[in-house]
């Protein structure tokens, strides 16, 4: 029998907030964590905004050693950072004696986290580098930091984490796939308490470049909080974006041992594959609506029983109605009666984190009982026609919800999650 896995703890880095309440109160009111960026000079760039996590600095959020903190890339800060708000959030580490749970068994405890691109900002700091003053002043520390698995590894050591650890890589799907990944290793035994999500910071010239030339990002440079517009007809592509999304999931009965907090059951997962286009999604949403079936069926919800979809909901022209097909295909006339919203609207596409992040603001509306709302979804699109919870947050019991992440390469990974209960 599957071991029962519950969620104890959030984390979270973004545009909008680095602390889980005062996100999660500028998502309900309808804030913005898009705006210029400041990274980096923009000029000559088609698009010069995006989700940008301003005035970073690594030892504000937590009481670490500069020279530490410059070890690490910042997507594997945001990790770092995230993971700890997590960590004191479940009870399971002592920010004044900087303490872990004594408890804790830590060779049943690890990492398994997301990442889409990983150490980006550094490949492009030494590269140049390389290219201007040569092979000899390239940094020893650029391996490390440039390493997708930097971010989980670092996690592993400030907490003595000894069990499972490793680095999904996904694409934008890439946090999901880490979560459907360490539900199923608390299931089977191998693991008592894991932290997972996702962790990204590939805000950069070049990636920005990239992702403009491709014309897969929004250009309206002249009103950047309005610009990423999920399922609304006017949308234009994304907003590139950073942050992390860190939770603690842990197996129930070690949980209630504790007397942990718990904010809802991760009840399944499913992870699909298009098979088709490298970055495009199938145009009829197929894939996406296996991996819902999927997560579904390993949940034991049935369709009709959903009251809430994070949807992936990038604002892209494509992407937005694919995803609308794939929830019709998965709920047939029930698509109509489920609150549906995307909390990319807000603070953009952090790509491989978004399923973290997603996942967090789940867990956050199943316990308030509130829907986020999808902002700036001004003008219905006569093909994106569900209840996307327009501009303005809605008040529902949730008892069952379902937080989907798609991805370039064709991937898929759907995650469902329950209001908990003692039975």
């Amino acid at each position: 029998m599957k071991r029962r896995v519950v969620v104890t703890g959030l984390g979270i880095v973004s545009s909008l907030s680095c602390k889980v309440e005062s996100f999660w109160n500028g998502i309900l009111q309808g804030q913005s964590g898009v705006h210029e960026v400041r990274l980096f000079d923009t000029t000559g760039h088609k698009v010069f905004f995006g989700g940008e996590v301003h005035d970073w600095d690594l030892t504000e959020h937590m009481e670490i050693p500069p020279r530490d903190a410059k070890r690490m890339d910042r997507f594997a800060q945001f990790g770092l950072a995230a993971g700890e708000e997590a960590m004191v959030d479940a009870g399971l580490f002592d920010l004044e004696n900087h303490q872990v749970l004594d408890s804790l068994d830590l060779n049943r405890c690890g990492i398994i986290v997301g990442s889409g691109i990983g150490g980006l900002s550094e490949m492009g700091v030494q590269t140049r580098c390389l290219i201007s003053k040569g092979p000899s002043k390239v940094s020893p520390m650029t391996i490390p930091r440039l390493m997708m698995n930097a971010g989980g590894g670092s996690l592993s050591i400030r907490y003595g984490f000894r069990g499972v650890n490793y680095t999904v890589a996904t694409a934008c799907a890439s946090a999901n796939n880490a979560i459907v990944s360490s539900l199923s290793t608390i299931q089977s035994g191998l693991a008592d308490v894991l932290l997972t999500g996702g962790l990204e910071a590939a805000l950069t010239d070049i990636s920005l470049s990239a992702f403009a030339n491709m014309r897969a990002l929004s250009r309206r440079n002249d009103e950047p909080a309005r610009a990423s517009r999920p399922f609304d007809a006017d949308r234009d592509g994304f907003v590139l974006s950073e942050g992390a999304g860190v939770l603690v999931f842990e197996e129930l009965e070690h949980a209630k041992a504790r007397g942990a907090k718990i904010y809802a059951e991760v009840l399944g997962g499913g992870a699909t594959a298009d098979a088709g286009h490298i970055t495009q999604p199938d145009p009829e949403g197929k894939g996406a609506a296996r991996a819902m079936e999927a997560a579904l069926s390993d949940a034991n919800v049935e369709p009709k029983m959903l009251d809430y979809i994070n949807a992936h909901g990038t604002s892209t022209p494509l992407g937005d109605v694919a995803e609308t097909k794939a929830i019709k295909a998965v709920l047939g006339d029930a698509a109509y009666g489920v609150s549906v919203s995307s909390t990319k609207s807000q603070i953009g596409h952090t790509l491989g984190a978004s399923g973290g992040i997603e996942l967090l603001a789940t867990c956050k509306a199943i316990e308030t009982g509130v829907v986020p709302p999808t902002s700036n979804l001004e003008t219905p699109d006569s093909e994106c026609d569900l209840d996307y919870t327009p501009i303005t947050p809605k008040d529902r019991e949730i008892n069952y919800a379902i937080s989907n992440s798609f991805g370039f390469g064709g991937h898929n990974a759907c995650v469902v999650v329950g209001k908990y209960n003692d039975k």
